[in-house]
């Protein structure tokens, strides 16, 4: 259930704070004075898509954060848990700024939009002032059959399986199509492919192959070098090894005569043997380097022959492995297409696959079909629509779709009598309005979401109507948080709770404003929505009875 809806800076709002109750609530007020700008902050709340319009003018963001109960061990506290939020309360808080630019949190937490629809499953249902407008499309009408019979999870399953099989037919009649084109690219990707095995190209070979290649390749000069600073360090009278031996052993004998040069002189002889080790390693690395022209051409031609076929190819020399393997994926692909059996085998398992879950859907389909036709109708007879009848078509596709093995559309006739026909064909605004809103009031209750929020979906209707769509919604008050915008005095009074929002100019700046009504000014708002502008004692005799019965 909805608890808390605070709202800054939105549209026309700059600051509401709101308190919500149970059972069913009616938010009424002048047209234009803001009513569906506080279904429009829950949605946003909600994960709805966010934009510059909607920060007031002059202000630098806008702000709508939206708090829920939430059960213990309910599918609520079991989502928040599972997404690693806390799950002593549900707060939704969305920030968008003057740029567009938003930022989602649940419960103090950054979220993603993602995460903020998916919440919303659980928390509200917002039905649209055009919803029942919406009834005509075939793909809405076949949306609403999957949602109530639970099944959104299985129809997506279908497309993707219509989408596999559907590949798999394209590169059947591809193949079938292009086999001689094919066939030259497979010959053609057969001996580029057995030239680059050949090849034997790998990475970590190829940087001992260049490393080795430099040290080969400067032989000369790493001798010479080596030679010299061996030369430097430890042959002939004037090595520098000799000459600091004999300076470190007159220093180590001066120790005795003052212990401040111990330091100094163990410094000293380390520093030697340092460079004695030096002298040896140059030693063994002279001994070990070979200066040696045939393996140095063998490994110019090596270093020759992996450049070149890059530089056929287009693509540096780090890339040939990965140029390999999708070669060999594409000879696989093509292989694949030569052999008509194996690719018309693979359709075949893709087209069974497919019409496994198809027709898991059709049975979903057809049973939820059945329950939801009786439902519509029964309320039709409920909203004045007597002898009218509801029936959903379930009319085959032979060779299926990627919504599935039928077509899905909504049948009625309002008169007893009367052959049913096409909704989008037979049905008057009116009459489009009561069976639309007996949708989804039915549709509601199969939602698990504990608020339903119905926005002016009571259009085209009125009397003795609205009166038995009021009684509709307190009812279904009874078991949910239910709010409805509307401008039918007959739907508001039968609300447990009612709000009046209003427009009011403050220093020159229009704001939205929203008020409790207590019962006297209930009386008071009944009396304007029958009466208008001018409110007599009859209208509001009117209107205490209306809200009596």
């Amino acid at each position: 259930m909805l608890q808390r809806l605070v709202i800054r800076d939105f549209v026309i709002v700059d600051r509401l704070e709101l308190e919500f109750a149970a059972g069913f609530g009616a938010l009424t007020g002048e047209t234009g004075a803001g009513k569906s700008i506080l279904i429009d902050a829950l949605s946003l709340s909600l994960g709805e898509r966010a934009d510059a319009a909607v920060v007031r003018v002059g202000c630098e963001k806008a702000e709508v954060a939206a708090e829920f109960d939430v059960a213990p061990g309910s599918e609520l506290a079991v989502w928040l848990r599972t997404s690693d939020f806390d799950t002593d309360a549900c707060l939704l808080r969305r920030v968008v700024d003057s740029y567009g630019r938003s930022r989602a949190y649940i419960n103090g937490a950054a979220a993603t939009l993602g995460q903020l629809r998916e919440v919303a499953n659980f928390l509200a249902d917002i039905h649209g002032q055009n919803a029942h407008h919406s009834l005509l499309r075939p793909d809405a009408q076949r949306s609403l059959v999957d949602t109530h019979a639970g099944a959104q999870a299985l129809a997506r399953e279908v497309a993707q399986a219509h989408g596999l099989w559907r590949l798999a037919r394209e590169a059947r009649q591809a193949a079938e199509k292009d086999s001689e084109a094919t066939a030259r690219e497979r010959e053609l990707l057969e001996w580029q492919v057995k030239e680059l095995q050949a090849l034997a190209f790998d990475p970590a070979e190829w940087q001992e192959t260049e490393q080795e290649h430099k040290r080969l390749g400067h032989a000369n000069a790493l001798l010479e070098g080596a030679a010299a600073a061996l030369a430097a360090l430890d042959e002939g009278d004037t090595a520098a090894l000799q000459v600091l031996q004999h300076a470190g052993a007159s220093l180590s004998g001066l120790t005795s005569f003052d212990p401040a040069l111990t330091e100094v002189a163990q410094l000293f002889e380390s520093a030697l043997i340092q460079l004695e080790e030096s002298a040896l390693a140059l030693r063994r690395y002279q001994d070990r380097l070979e200066i040696d022209p045939a393996r140095l051409a063998e490994l110019d031609a090596r270093i020759d022959a992996v450049t070149q076929m890059a530089r056929k190819h287009h693509v540096s020399v780090d890339e040939l492995s990965e140029l390999l393997a999708r070669l060999i994926s594409r000879l696989d692909e093509l292989t694949l297409r030569a052999d008509p059996e194996a690719l018309a085998e693979r359709e075949r398992k893709a087209e069974a696959a497919y019409r496994v879950v198809a027709k898991q859907l059709s049975v979903e389909r057809a049973k939820t079909a059945k329950t939801l036709a009786a439902a519509v109708t029964a309320g039709m007879q409920e909203l004045a629509m007597s002898g009218g009848r509801f029936d959903i078509a379930l009319a085959e596709i032979p060779h299926g779709s990627a919504h599935g093995l039928e077509d899905v559309e909504f049948l009625v006739t309002a008169n007893p009598g009367q052959p049913l026909r096409p909704l989008a064909k037979v049905a008057s605004g009116g009459e489009l309005s009561r069976i639309g809103l007996a949708l989804q009031v039915i549709a509601s209750q199969a939602n698990p979401a504990g608020t339903l929020i119905f926005d002016e979906v009571d259009v085209g209707i009125g009397g003795r109507v609205a009166e038995i769509v009021g009684r509709m919604l307190r009812q279904l008050g009874s078991s949910r948080q239910v709010m409805c915008v509307t401008h039918l005095p007959q739907v508001a009074a039968q609300a447990d709770w009612q709000w009046s929002i209003a427009k009011k100019v403050r220093s020159g700046i229009t704001v939205s404003s929203v008020k409790m009504l207590d019962a006297d000014e209930r009386i008071g708002e009944i009396a304007r929505m029958l009466g208008g502008e001018t409110i007599t004692e009859t209208t509001r005799s009117h209107a205490r009875e209306m809200l009596g019965a």
